[in-house]
């Protein structure tokens, strides 16, 4: 079949057609990527400005700040400019840029989180061996594997969805292009990509969140043989962990660990993971977790100390 591609733009449908909706929308939406921006970047400049790197955990925490930035910045602000436009367009090639970076951007927070999960396994069950373990060598190599899965999985779904026909109609029901909705439009079968997308965004998802559950798992029960101070402090920075593990693969797993098909709750729920999550994060890591609180406390009290 001839490769026949007469779109050169796709139309959201947005979150809302009601006028009067969008408007709250778009005060609520402006709140909450401005949260995620200032929140994420006080963090960056925590472990930046305090010289945390040495510590494996704000290492892999800047990192995860870094990201949510990036990911929340891919879709927030055309979502938040659209709500106030009547017609909300974007050309073909950034509806292709825009899903290869909420792929990109979101498997790699993915593979963060996992190997914040193997960090904290292994600071809570071979605290005398972390250090050795948890080197800055071994941190830079699964940081770099962290960004080269994400990319290696953006760039197999992109080029599944590039090399199909789009004729027409170019309407899609969301508010970013994502691969399903945008499956939906194209001018051919689209089962076996559907499968195959399903297939690696599912094997990602699914796996890194088995992984998840066995290191956490494995965490509590090592717990038991703590002291109450020792569980205490373990829990304090688990719980957050945790707390981002479900917030986060939560949506992720109903976006897609299914067939090829969408679900008008699909935008509400998609708003968890790309707008939520990356908000939540700042404030689950710094008033859950005792040790990045008082690293704030201590840094920004000697800031405004030396200023006097």
């Amino acid at each position: 079949m001839e490769n026949i591609n007469n779109v050169t733009e796709f139309i959201f449908w947005g979150l809302s057609q009601n006028p009067e909706v969008e408007k709250i929308c778009f005060v609520v939406f402006t709140f909450f990527y401005t949260i995620i921006l200032l929140g994420n970047l006080l963090i960056i400049a925590t472990v930046c400005i305090g010289n945390l790197f040495n510590s494996p955990m704000y290492f892999f925490l800047n990192y995860l700040s870094f990201v949510d930035i990036c990911y929340s910045s891919i879709t927030a602000p055309k979502m938040i400019a659209d709500l106030l436009v009547l017609q909300k367009r974007i050309s073909y090639a950034g509806c292709m840029m825009q899903l290869f970076g909420v792929h990109f951007f979101g498997c790699t927070e993915i593979f963060i989180l996992t190997v914040m999960a193997y960090d904290r396994y292994v600071a809570i069950c071979r605290p005398l061996h972390y250090m050795t373990i948890m080197d800055r060598d071994r941190c830079n190599k699964m940081l770099l594997g962290t960004w080269v899965g994400g990319f290696i999985h953006s760039i197999i779904q992109v080029a599944l969805v590039v090399q199909l026909p789009f004729c027409g109609p170019n309407e899609i029901d969301h508010y970013f292009c994502d691969v399903h909705p945008v499956l939906k439009l194209a001018c051919t079968d689209t089962y076996v990509v559907g499968a195959v997308v399903t297939a690696n965004s599912g094997t990602i998802a699914l796996g890194s969140f088995v992984i998840l559950l066995i290191s956490y798992t494995i965490i509590l029960v090592s717990l038991r043989k703590q002291s109450a101070e020792g569980r205490r402090k373990a829990l304090s920075t688990c719980g957050s962990h945790i707390a981002v593990v479900i917030i986060f693969f939560g949506p992720c797993t109903f976006m897609y660990m299914r067939p090829d098909t969408t679900f008008s709750e699909d935008k509400m729920v998609a708003v968890f993971y790309t707008i939520v999550t990356p908000m939540l994060n700042p404030l689950i890591y710094t008033l859950r977790n005792a040790e990045v609180k008082n690293a704030m406390k201590k840094l920004w009290t000697r800031k405004i100390f030396l200023q006097k």
